[in-house]
This record gives structure tokens, C-alpha cells and sequence, in this order.
């Protein structure tokens, strides 16, 4: 039985829709798009932010008891500096829940998958929670969930881009055989890109450029809410399957015919 919560290492948030906190014009624009979300897991970049000050333009906008702020290791190119960046965050008493990204070519972005697995395996290993961006490969899913991350989180298109779901047939493999939550990140650049992957199974999904860098981004983010919340509605209403021929709505029933 589908269940509208979303339950991740235990924990329920209500939401299935996760935000980031980039490329936002301003902080005050970014904490509006962030309530207007309806998200409770929001990612943000220790590259980005002053994680030892609580006054941090960023960090002060998030309300820890509103959101699971969610670090991200964004700009490590190999898994010493992922692990790096976790420990500081960790440290710096934020909790240990870990976004790990690995994405040694600064021009396309896209996840190592080497390096990501060796992190991950660290890290799981000194009681981080982690959460691991990667290409939508079934094998390296299975790999990650093998050895402990509480998520996996592969990618629709590269990050930025707003393409949409261009890893379809890998995510469905992926969401087939994942026994922990799907959370689908990167690319999604609609939302209905964002209620495509959670129609197809996929427990989550992570959004940022779309709605920072939307024309309006507290409205685009109220749209994303609606897309997600549409698409868990119709997951639990028992959505009906697809076949290859045509069948009427209202079948044949023998008042029009020839006499």
C-alpha cells in the first residue's frame, strides 16, 4: 500500500519533494521559495556557506526545527575531499546526514562513480547517513545499498540542465530493485518532470535550478509542491496500467444498431 510520508533511515517527512539552495537571487527570495515548497529536506553547499556561523545568509534563512538541512559535498573531485567536507559539517554540529556528491569535471558535473563508492563506504562507516548523487547505473545502486546509504539518488539529466527524465529505462531498473527510497536528482527542470518520476515509482525527487532561476521562483516552487502532490495523489489513488490496444470508454451496448 502506497503511503503519501516519505520515510528515510527512519525518519518521516511529509514531503516528497527535496530543495536546494543554490543560484537563488537572493537569500530572502530563496527562504520564500523554500516555505512555498512545501519541502522539508533542503540541500545546501558547504562550499557555499559559513557552516560555523549561524548567521550565514544561507544557514539563517533555514529553520532547523521546520527542515532537515542537508549538506552537500558539491565541488569535491575525489572522495578525501567528500569525506573532508562531511566531517567539517558534522562537526560543526550539524546532523549526520550527508548529500554526497563526487563530480571531478567542473563543465559537465557528472558523478564518479569510483570515487563516490569509496566515500560512501567511509562514511557509512563512522555513522553518517548518506545520501549519494550518482548516474543512474542499477548495478552501482545495488553496490551503495549494500554497503549502507540510506538513499540513492540518480540522476535524470546532468545538473542544471533542466532536460527532464533522460535516464527513464535505468530508473525504472533502479526503483524495481532499490530496497531504500529513490530519490531522483538533477535535470528535472518542470514539474511535470518531477510528477513523471514519482508516477514511475521513484520516492523523491530534488530540485534546484528550476525554481532559482524561474522567472518567478516562490511561484515555480508552488508549482513544483503541486506536481509532487499530484502525482503521490494518483500513486495512491492506484494509477491503471497501460495497454497496446484501444478500448472504449463506454462499451458497445447494443442500443445503436442496425435493425
Amino acid at each position: 500500500m502506497f503511503k503519501n510520508e516519505l520515510v528515510i533511515a527512519g525518519r518521516t517527512f511529509r514531503s516528497r519533494l527535496m530543495v536546494g539552495t543554490g543560484k537563488f537571487p537572493n537569500a530572502k527570495v530563496m527562504a520564500d521559495a523554500i516555505e512555498a515548497s512545501g519541502a522539508e529536506i533542503v540541500t545546501v553547499a558547504l562550499r557555499r556557506v559559513d557552516i560555523n556561523n549561524p548567521q550565514d545568509d544561507i544557514l539563517k534563512q533555514i529553520d532547523p526545527s521546520k527542515y532537515l538541512l542537508l549538506p552537500n559535498t558539491s565541488g569535491a573531485r575525489d572522495a578525501a575531499e567528500a569525506v573532508r567536507l562531511a566531517r567539517i559539517a558534522r562537526a560543526a554540529g550539524c546532523e549526520p546526514w550527508i548529500k554526497l556528491e563526487v563530480t571531478p569535471d567542473p563543465y559537465y558535473l557528472l558523478p564518479d562513480p569510483i570515487e563516490t563508492f569509496k566515500a560512501a563506504q567511509i562514511l557509512v562507516k563512522e555513522g553518517f547517513k548518506v545520501l549519494p548523487y550518482i548516474n543512474a547505473d542499477p548495478v552501482l545502486c545495488k553496490r551503495l545499498e549494500e554497503i549502507g546509504t540510506v538513499t540513492v539518488m540518480p540522476l535524470g539529466a546532468p545538473i542544471g540542465s533542466n532536460k527532464g527524465i533522460k535516464t527513464i529505462d535505468n530508473l525504472r531498473i533502479i526503483i524495481e530493485q532499490a530496497k531504500v527510497p529513490v530519490v531522483v536528482d538533477a535535470g528535472i527542470g518542470a514539474p511535470s518532470h518531477a510528477a513523471l518520476a514519482i508516477e514511475m515509482g521513484a520516492d523523491s525527487v530534488l530540485v534546484n535550478t528550476a525554481i532559482a532561476t524561474a522567472k518567478d521562483p516562490v511561484m515555480m516552487a508552488q508549482s513544483f509542491k503541486l506536481g509532487v502532490e499530484a502525482a503521490v495523489t494518483a500513486r495512491a489513488a492506484g494509477m491503471p496500467g497501460t495497454r497496446d490496444h484501444a478500448e472504449a470508454s463506454s462499451p458497445l451496448t447494443g442500443f445503436l444498431r442496425n435493425e
